[in-house]
C-alpha cells in the first residue's frame, strides 16, 4: 500500500511502513468508534420536554463498563503496537548485520561529504573516493555508514530508505542500510542546522554491480592521479 505512495528502496523500509500502517489502522478504528459514540450520546440524551435530567456519579457498575471495557481493549491494541515498534527498532537501530562495505558520511554547513572505499573495499588505504553531496552505492549490498558532523547537529535522512539518524559533533555513529532498488534518491538534512539548512540536499545513487564497479574504477584512478 505505502509503496504506491512512496518508493521503498531499502530492506527495512517495508517494515517501517508496516508499523505505520498498523498504528494508523488501530488508532483510526478507535477514533471512529469514539467519535461515533460521542455523537450518538449527544443525540440519545438530547433535551426533551418529557424527560427529566439525571444525576450520575459515574460509579455505577453498568456505566463504568463503558469505560473499563474499551480501556482494556485499547491496552491490548497498545501491546501489539509496542511489540511491533520494538521489533522494528531493534532490527534497524540495534542489530547491525555484517557489512559488505563500510563508508563514511560527514555533515557540515551545508553539505554532505562521503568517503567511499576504493576497489580494495577498505577505507583509508590510499584509493578512497571522496564526493560531496553524491553517495554512490551498489544495489543488494549491506553497507555500514560511520556518521559524524564537522560543526553542528545535522540529521542524515534518506526518505526512500525510511532512514534518519542524527549526526552529532564529536561522535561517530554507526548505522546500516541494504539498498534494494537501483536509481537516484534524495538525501536530506532533517535537523535545522543554520541559515543554509534548506539547501543541504544530497543524492544517493544506487547502481547495479557492473555500473558501480566501472564508476569506482574510474574515480579511484582519477583520485590516485590527483
Amino acid at each position: 500500500m505505502f509503496e504506491r505512495l512512496a518508493i521503498q528502496a531499502s530492506s527495512f523500509a517495508g517494515d517501517i511502513d508496516g508499523l505505520i500502517l498498523l498504528i494508523a489502522v488501530l488508532v483510526g478504528f478507535w477514533f471512529i468508534v469514539a467519535e461515533g459514540m460521542f455523537f450518538w450520546l449527544i443525540w440519545r440524551f438530547r433535551e426533551r420536554p418529557d424527560q427529566k435530567s439525571q444525576y450520575i456519579t459515574g460509579k455505577e457498575k453498568h456505566l463504568k463498563r463503558w469505560v473499563t471495557i474499551p480501556h482494556a481493549l485499547v491496552l491490548v491494541c497498545d501491546v501489539f503496537i509496542i511489540i511491533g515498534a520494538v521489533r522494528v527498532w531493534y532490527d534497524v537501530k540495534q542489530h547491525l548485520p555484517e557489512p559488505d562495505t563500510v563508508i563514511r558520511v560527514e555533515g557540515q554547513q551545508w553539505a554532505w561529504v562521503f568517503q567511499h572505499p576504493g576497489p580494495d573495499n577498505e577505507l583509508d588505504t590510499g584509493d578512497d573516493i571522496w564526493t560531496t553531496d553524491d553517495l554512490y552505492v551498489e544495489v543488494d549490498r549491506t553497507y555500514h555508514f560511520r556518521l559524524s558532523s564537522r560543526d553542528v547537529l545535522h540529521n542524515f535522512s534518506v526518505p526512500a530508505f525510511r532512514l534518519k539518524q542524527d549526526a552529532v559533533p564529536g561522535r561517530t555513529i554507526t548505522g546500516w542500510f541494504h539498498a534494494t532498488s537501483t536509481g537516484t534518491y534524495d538525501i536530506q538534512c532533517a535537523e535545522i542546522c543554520g541559515i543554509g539548512h534548506g539547501v543541504m540536499a544530497g543524492r544517493i545513487n544506487i547502481q547495479d554491480a557492473e555500473t558501480h564497479a566501472s564508476w569506482m574504477s574510474e574515480n579511484a584512478t582519477t583520485t590516485a592521479a590527483q
